[in-house]
Order: C-alpha cells, then structure tokens, then sequence
C-alpha cells in the first residue's frame, strides 16, 4: 500500500520511539497481556522491531530487538541464542538481559560474553557460530535480546517468521529499507498482510507490522515453522557474492551466476581421464559405466564440509578432490559430473534443500532454498539421481533426504527447477522372518532374519556401524525385542537388499504361562508400535519419513505334550492411504504356529483433513497387538 511520505514518517517514528521506549520502560505486567494471546502459549513477544537495510548489491545490515516473556521450560528455546556467520557476514553488537517476574535483571550478557564456536575436526570452514544457553533458576523470565549483523554480500535475505509455534505476539515490526535501484522482491506465507510502502529519497521502505496474536499450536510431523506458520520471505532481484555479482529474478539467471563458479574447476588431467576410460571400457551401456564410476566413488572418496571464502557455494577444482580423495556435497558431485564427462556421459549439478520432508523450493518465488548438492542425469525417459556424499545409497536411489522436491539443474543455458523422483511403498521395504524353538518351560531360541531395501536398507546401514550395544538398544527401541544375544549382518546381496541376523536366548517367551497353558505374542517383534499424535483440530498436513511396507513371518515350533488352544482372529483393514492384514495358523502335522502381518503406507503426506482417518487405522493396529496365541497341554 503506498502512503504519502509525511505519514510514513510519523509511523516510523512511532514505531522507532515505541521501541527505544520498551528497551527503558519494559512493562513486565504479564496482566495486561489480551487474554487470547496468553493463552496455552509458553512465550509471548512483547514488542519486537526488526530492522533490514540493504544499501548496495553486496552492502547491507540487520539489526534486531526483541522483548519476550517465558512462562515455563516448554518456551525455553527463547533462552538460546544462536547465530551463524561467515566471510560475508559479522556480528557487530549484542546485548540479552533477563529479567525475573518482578523485573529484576538476573542475567546480562554482551558480545565479548559469547564465544563462538569455529569448524571442527574433519569440517573446514570460515564458519563461526555464536551459542548462548541462559539458564534460570525458575520461570517465569523475561529476556530483552539486542544485536546488529554486518553483511558484506548476500542472497539470504532474513525471512520476517512473524510467530512460531505456542507463541503469542503482542507487538511485533518488520521494517525493509532498500535503495530503489535494486529492489526486493517478497512472498507472504500463510497470512494476508500487506506492507506499507513508501520513498525516501534514493530509498524505498516496506513495514509489515502485526498485534495480539493468538497462539498457534505446535503440531508434530509437520514441516518447519518457516513453511507452515506466517511468514514474510524476501528474495533480492540482483546481489554479490564476493566478486560475483546476479541476478535472482529468475531461475535461469540464477542458473547463469552458478555456472561463472564452475568455470575451472571441472579439469582432470589426461592421466586420470584416461584411468576412468579404462574403467569402463568393457560395460554394455551408459547406465553400466555410471554404475561402476559411482561405485569407485563411494568407495574411494569421503565426505568433508567445507566452507571456505565462497566455498558454500563453489566448488573445490576436480583435481583437487581426486588428489585428496575428499569433498563436501557440492565437491563430490563436482568431481562425478567431471569424472562423467571424460566418458561422454553428460549431467548436470543439481543444488536442492535437502532434510526429510523438507518443503519443495517455490518454482514461482525464485531465491536460495537450498543447503545441497546433488548430481543428476538426463535421460531419455528418465533421469538418475545420485547421492554422492553417502557411501552406502544405491545407485540412482535418493531417499527421503532429497526425494520429492525442486532440484535447480545448472545447465549450460542457466538453472532449470525439476522434480526429484517420488519413492514408492514398494521400493522402501523391510521383511522379517523369525523361527522360535520354544521350550515346555517357557524358554526358548529365537532367530529373526531381516532383509530390507530403501530406506530401511540405510537404516540398518547405519546401524552396521555402530556399537554392539547401541545396536542392542535401537533393536529393543525400534522393535520391541527384549534382550538380543547376537547381531549379525551380511550386505552380500546382489539385489540391493540387505541382510540382518538376530538371535536370542530367552528365559521366558510367553507373555503369561500357567500350569497348563501359554499365552504369546503372535510375533516376537513388533511391526507397528508408534501411537500417532492426536487428531483433534490438526490444521497440519501430518508427515510419514516414507511411504513403507512392513512384513513380518513368525514360525513357532511348540513343545513336546502342547497344542494349539486358540488362535487370534484375522484382520484385514484399510483407509485412503494404507493397509494392513494378519492372520495365524496351526500345522498340526509339523506341530508349528505360523503367523503373519503385512503394512502397506502408500503414501507419506496425510492432509491434515484426512489425519483422523489415518490415526484411527493405525491405532487399530496397536489394538491388534494385544492379542494372543494360546497353546495347552495335551
């Protein structure tokens, strides 16, 4: 909305005093807070003024104050303060202060108080991170948070996240000052608010402003408070990174600035172009070559971040990764799509914001979404995507940290933004088989043997690695076993599955043995044993980590002088969105219980209207766990 330049200045003022005055008259009478802000919130914003000021394509600074009240642990988060920065960016000035319920300050820390963490171990970085955890004696607190922030250049414009989860606002200000040469472009999220616009001269200001808002509240398995609550997202049309000037008004430019940080460091000597056409002199196809030449990578290079000068966003040259035998996201794929080139094989880099159900980058709000790099390659029907951070992916399987989103391609004609493939319950599976040799006094030998694909795949992958302890307790944790003797793995599959042996020796199988009789669980393990959060008034679409199946076969060989008593029903069951059957049954010849479950998820995301229908199946599920198999004496 434009507004004449006088009035603009008047509400600047006011809102410039407003917080001057706040900052030396806090007024801590939380009585006074509207009763529909206060309400089931664990922190309320008392007056917040932001304040972004961008002079020039690589000049421009932040500076934030910030008034809020805890009532209790839950809110304790405002207690943290947390900041990144770099080459491009610097803390210039911070000042937090706590004070008590009576207004008394018990707490008061400067910037020289906080010291900040750099890269550690295997991460090389520019990267500092200033970390403060208050601690209070009790609850509840107010803490007054003042800091500027200096940027040398930049194409990460703050995000205005005018409320987070279980927060009330009482007063809360976004002001934007930019020189009208460059301009900024905006995207509100989940609110219709509306800036007032004015000129100053050279300048162009935009104030979004907010009062006495309600809590909203916090919902689990949602994506992040950025994507699901209000928020005011800014993006520039033309920035500069070190000495790289853009343009970020499309995604093509956009592609164009990434493709001048490419340029010599996509070279590898003769000697090992020739080595890499050598590998792959004897496969029948292309799709062969990629296979072998991913493979070398994974087992031949390791993963390191690095985050040096415009290291987040260039790559290290190819030669230096094949000399060290490391990189970080952006140079392990670097170095793939140089390594497919030498045999004529063409792809692309592919930057992505990568996270489980991480929302997809906006195809029509160009700006920088994305914290990774991956490869991908085109093909005539399909393309292959490749992870090449990760020593244990499979060849052209991304996962649930990348699938389903906006990849930008940079492409030698600019950035491209195209889907990621969606997985499918049936590439991410886990089966198990478990025999159990049960004893006439209740013990007994069990051994579970777990295949599994896709994300379950991974999962065990990364349990091979831990300690046998740890691995105890993720199998105890995660599927309800009660105290394994031996884990064994065997990643020898040639199908991309993977295989995990577990055996124990219990004392006691049954879940209740009387002189006469045994009661037991159908299987040893349990298939399902998440209770999903509640479904009343979820304003939330509910995410899954992946569509999934879950199949389960248990073998029982009963005891000399036992027979099968009672068996539980079957059960067969399905909504909009999942599956799920079982069933028992007694050989009487081979004197042996057999049972058997299935869960089929086809899909991840549940819209929040259909997330009841969804709760409800799946606590049925946990009902049918308590039934039981029943075995007596002949």
């Amino acid at each position: 909305m434009e507004i004449n330049k006088r009035i603009y200045i008047l509400l600047l003022s006011l809102i410039i005093y407003q917080s001057g005055l706040n900052a030396q008259n806090i007024n801590f009478d939380t009585a006074s807070i509207a009763p529909e802000v206060r309400k089931n919130a664990n922190v309320v914003v008392r007056n917040e003024n932001i304040e972004f000021e961008v002079t020039d394509i690589d000049q421009a600074k932040l500076h934030v104050y910030r008034l809020a009240t805890v009532f209790n642990k839950k809110g304790s988060d405002e207690l943290i303060f947390s900041m990144e920065t770099d080459k491009f960016s610097s803390l210039e000035d911070v000042e937090i202060k706590v004070y008590d319920a009576n207004g008394k300050t018990i707490n008061r820390y400067k910037l020289h108080d906080i010291n900040p963490i750099s890269g550690v171990e295997e991460f090389i970085d520019d990267l500092k991170t200033y970390y403060l955890k208050i601690r209070v004696p009790s609850y509840l607190v107010t803490v007054e948070t003042d800091y500027k922030i200096k940027y040398k250049g930049s194409f990460f414009y703050p995000t205005y996240q005018i409320i987070e989860p279980d927060e009330g606002v009482e007063n809360s200000s976004f002001t934007v000052r930019i020189n009208k040469a460059i301009d900024l472009r905006y995207k509100e999220k989940n609110i219709k608010l509306g800036p007032f616009v004015s000129e100053d001269g050279d300048f162009k200001e935009y104030i979004w402003s907010v009062k006495n808002l309600s809590p909203i509240k916090y919902e689990e398995n949602a994506v992040s408070s950025e994507s699901s609550y209000p928020s005011v997202i800014l993006a520039p049309n033309r920035f500069k990174l070190d000495k790289y000037p853009g343009d970020l008004s499309s995604w093509k430019n956009f592609g164009l600035w990434y493709n001048e940080l490419l340029k010599g460091v996509d070279t590898l000597s003769l000697q090992r172009k020739e080595f890499y056409r050598q590998m792959v002199r004897n496969a029948s196809g292309d799709q062969e070559k990629e296979k072998i030449l991913y493979s070398y990578l994974q087992n031949n290079y390791r993963y390191v971040s690095i985050q040096l000068g415009i290291g987040g966003f260039k790559p290290i040259a190819a030669d230096i990764t094949d000399t060290k035998k490391y990189g970080d996201c952006k140079g392990l794929s670097n170095y793939m799509v140089t390594v497919l080139r030498s045999v004529g094989i063409k792809s692309y880099l592919a930057i992505i914001n990568a996270d489980i159900n991480e929302e997809p980058a906006d195809p029509d709000f160009p700006c920088y979404q994305f914290n990774h790099v991956i490869v991908c390659i085109p093909g005539k029907k399909d393309s292959t995507w490749l992870e090449c951070t990760s020593k244990t992916s499979d060849f052209g399987v991304l996962g649930s940290f990348t699938e389903n989103r906006n990849a930008l391609l940079i492409t030698e004609n600019g950035g491209v933004l195209v889907p990621t493939p969606k997985s499918r319950a049936s590439e991410n599976i886990i089966r198990a088989y478990t025999t159990i040799d049960l004893h006439d006094d209740g013990s007994g030998k069990t051994k579970t043997v777990f295949t599994a694909h896709g994300e379950y795949k991974q999962e065990l992958m990364n349990l091979k690695d831990e300690k046998a302890d740890d691995q105890k307790l993720f199998m105890i944790n995660r599927w309800g076993f009660k105290d394994p003797d031996q884990i064994r793995f065997d990643s020898s599959d040639q199908r991309n599955n993977l295989k995990l042996d577990l055996d124990q020796e219990l004392e006691s199988i049954p879940e209740l043995k009387t002189t006469s009789k045994m009661f037991l669980r159908p299987s040893i393990l349990d298939l399902w044993k998440t209770k999903l959060p509640k479904s009343e008034n979820r304003k939330q679409d509910f995410y899954f980590s992946c569509p999934f199946v879950k199949v389960d076969t248990t073998l029982i060989n009963l005891p000399a002088g036992y027979m099968m008593d009672a068996l539980p029903q079957p059960v067969s069951d399905s909504c909009k969105y999942a599956s799920y059957f079982s069933r028992s049954w007694y050989d009487e010849k081979a004197h042996q219980v057999y049972s058997a479950a299935k869960i089929v998820l086809n899909e991840y995301k549940i819209p929040a209207g259909d997330y009841a229908m969804v709760k409800k199946f799946f606590d049925g599920i946990l009902l049918g766990n308590e039934e039981r198999i029943v075995v007596k004496k002949e």
